[in-house]
């Protein structure tokens, strides 16, 4: 508990962001490192082998995240670390198995790689939510999946490129460079307090639920968690097929062989995503920072449909292209990966914990994701990788932008009627 002793406000969020940071960090290096291999000239029962890799890790993935609606919501914070170092090592010894096994049968090994990994972001998260710096420390997680997915794909291009190691050894190799990083912050992320009395005041109590508990949560706010996890499921689905084809994304638009640019590009959308949604900190009253979070939703689908228009216009470049779609879906996509849930438990006083929320979200986004990869290889087998891309962009800014005003508006219905309800009861005078 060195760290957080004497803790002040500016050292304890110091210490907890970058803890958390760095596990989610390396964690990406067990999950991401594969999806820079091109697998070229290889298929398997008519399918282009890299769309089988990706589609068996997302399906464990998907699997790990429908296990995790019950398992994160009911984890207790004595467990968290011991599940975080096992299932890494399980998705490691999967990569290893990957590499060893022979075509096609290490496809599945991929699906067993992608199983024990989707539970890292809820047990990671579960040590920052509830707190009054929540959104700082939440954010400064998020940013670490656009950055390190960057940044892992660099350094498994330059394991094959300078190393000599082949697609198939190479996930291993670069995952096991980031065990002992990995086992450094992760056993530093445990060392981080349980929340002040204050945080659980501002925030509400973060508590393990029960079967009851997620039923009733489900039943009383079912059509607000539809639509809104519905918009999450595009946005999961084009933002993971721009994660692992950004190679394929790159070389079509004339960054072929160019290891850096992956990197550059996420890191300038991390900063600019990290800024923009840390700003909703200063925002105190949780219902007016729930609709805030609505209104970089629309931010997000504006950037989307207007730089991919410019793109095909031929009015804004490639690179900055790139990155303004990074933006729209990143700005969209984090806030549902733990901060919008986070204030929506705050903003309507539910007992009980996000992470149930982010895992009903994530299961279904990553199973939407399954779904546009198999639609692409069987439906749109001959659009290029760009252009399905491009017209992707342009149902997820429409689709989002129509969900979230109606989701603002409903929304603001139901906390009005809350308050009503809640004055009723308390005799007070309306």
């Amino acid at each position: 508990m060195t760290f957080f002793k004497k803790r002040n406000d500016i050292t304890f969020v110091l210490h907890a962001s970058l803890a958390a940071f760095g596990t989610y960090f390396c964690m990406y290096a067990f999950r991401k490192p594969f999806t820079v291999g091109t697998f070229e000239a290889l298929t398997f029962l008519g399918v282009d082998y890299k769309i089988l890799l990706v589609i068996s890790q997302v399906l464990g993935y998907a699997l790990s995240k429908f296990i995790g609606i019950t398992f994160i919501s009911e984890l207790k914070s004595s467990k968290r670390l011991f599940y975080l170092f096992i299932l890494i090592a399980m998705a490691e010894v999967a990569l290893v198995l990957f590499a060893v096994v022979p075509k096609p049968y290490n496809i599945v090994l991929l699906f067993f790689n992608g199983l024990p990994l989707g539970m890292i972001w809820g047990i990671v998260f579960s040590f920052l939510e509830g707190r009054r710096f929540t959104d700082i420390l939440g954010v400064v997680l998020s940013s670490s999946f656009i950055v390190s997915s960057g940044v892992v794909k660099s350094v498994g291009l330059y394991v094959m490129h300078h190393w000599g190691v082949d697609e198939f050894l190479m996930p291993a190799i670069t995952g096991l460079l980031f065990v002992v990083p990995l086992l450094l912050f992760g056993w530093w992320l445990g060392k981080v307090p349980p929340p002040t009395e204050e945080d659980k005041k501002l925030r509400v109590e973060r508590i393990p639920m029960t079967k009851s508990d997620r039923k009733r949560l489900v039943k009383q706010y079912f059509f607000a968690l539809f639509i809104l996890v519905f918009f999450y499921t595009l946005l999961t689905a084009f933002r993971d097929f721009r994660d692992n084809f950004a190679r394929e994304l790159w070389d079509s638009i004339g960054y072929k062989g160019d290891v850096s640019v992956y990197s550059t590009s996420e890191i300038s959308i991390a900063l600019v995503v990290l800024v923009i949604i840390g700003l909703v900190f200063y925002i105190k009253n949780n219902v007016k920072a729930l609709f805030a979070y609505h209104l970089l939703l629309i931010l997000g689908t504006v950037v989307l449909a207007f730089s991919t228009l410019l793109f095909q216009t031929k009015l804004l470049n490639s690179f900055a292209w790139m990155v303004c779609t990074g933006f729209g879906l990143y700005i969209c996509y984090v806030p549902f990966n733990c901060l919008f849930f986070d204030r929506f438990i705050a903003a309507f006083k539910i007992k009980g914990n996000s992470g149930f929320l982010i895992y009903i979200a994530d299961a279904f986004g990553y199973a939407g994701s399954i779904l546009v990869l198999l639609y692409k290889n069987f439906g749109q087998a001959s659009l290029s990788w760009l252009n399905f891309f491009v017209y992707g962009t342009y149902i997820v800014a429409v689709t989002g932008t129509l969900i979230t005003a109606v989701s603002y508006f409903h929304l603001k219905k139901k906390h009005r009627i809350m308050n009503f309800e809640n004055n009723l009861v308390h005799g007070k005078k309306i």
